[in-house]
């Protein structure tokens, strides 16, 4: 069974929802990238994405787009972040990795070599938020073939959609809470939880929501109507703010701490 079937049946066994973070591999530094996932799951992190960092991120605001160009600057590729999923797997984390990127560079990498390479890599799953399901069905049966799966995402946009898109899924179905690009944000659109209980109609598997939840507030809310929440730029600010501390040997672990409390603060 895929990591993060596991992961979703044994949280709902206990009635709980997956906390789901996403940060940027490479934001500030590979190796520090590697600490932030332990420090995720310290913190009860149940699933985490891996944000490849992209030059052109369609889907993501501000705050990704900055720790992307960060990232950047230090070459980091596809390859660099699988290899990150690696070294944290070998310092002893065993949460499921989802690798977030975009179609072009899994297209460059190869599709036959990137599936060897995710299956290496121990990556349970991929969200690649350009691909639309209706141009997904090669790079499906690779990710089927590999045991890894590809995470749909559907917004409230998507209609008559929603059900081609939410009956397809495995692992999880990615709700986008709000229209636009990601951020963090004090209110969501009208009328998203009807979204989210019309996707959960037409699936058996779990749906997560994301875009925009930034607090412990907005996390509970959502948490009482769905099975994960996804959380990425309130984490990628926080990361941010913290750079100084954990660019410097001595302040390193308090960085680290504020990251872990944050982290925290959302699983409660």
């Amino acid at each position: 069974m895929n990591l993060i079937d596991q992961t979703f049946a044994g949280l709902k066994a206990n009635g709980q929802t997956a906390l789901i973070p996403f940060l940027t591999i490479g934001d500030p530094d590979v190796d520090t990238s590697v600490e932030i996932i332990a420090t995720l799951e310290a913190a009860g992190a149940d699933i985490v994405e891996l944000g490849v960092p992209y030059s052109d991120p369609l889907a993501d605001g501000p705050v990704i787009q900055r720790a992307s160009q960060r990232a950047l600057k230090h070459q980091v590729n596809i390859a660099t972040c699988m290899e990150a999923a690696l070294k944290a797997r070998t310092a002893g984390v065993k949460l499921p990795f989802i690798l977030f990127t975009y179609y072009n560079p899994v297209l460059q990498f190869g599709m036959d070599r990137f599936f060897a390479e995710v299956k290496k890599h121990d990556i349970s799953g991929l969200i690649i938020p350009d691909l639309p399901v209706e141009e997904s069905e090669e790079l499906t049966r690779l990710a089927e073939a590999a045991g890894v799966h590809v995470i749909p995402l559907v917004a409230p946009t998507s209609k008559e959609r929603i059900k081609s898109i939410a009956a397809g899924a495995k692992g999880f179905v990615y709700c986008v809470s709000s229209l636009g690009v990601t951020g963090e944000r004090s209110s969501f659109f009208e009328g998203v939880e009807d979204f989210i209980a019309q996707v959960k109609a037409y699936t058996d598997v779990p749906a997560a929501v994301g875009f925009g939840i930034s607090s412990a507030e907005q996390a509970a809310k959502f948490a009482r109507i769905c099975d994960g929440v996804v959380i990425g730029s309130a984490i990628v600010r926080k990361i941010e703010e913290a750079i100084p501390l954990l660019q410097n040997p001595d302040t390193r672990q308090e960085g680290l701490l504020q990251i872990r409390e944050f982290v925290s603060q959302l699983k409660t």
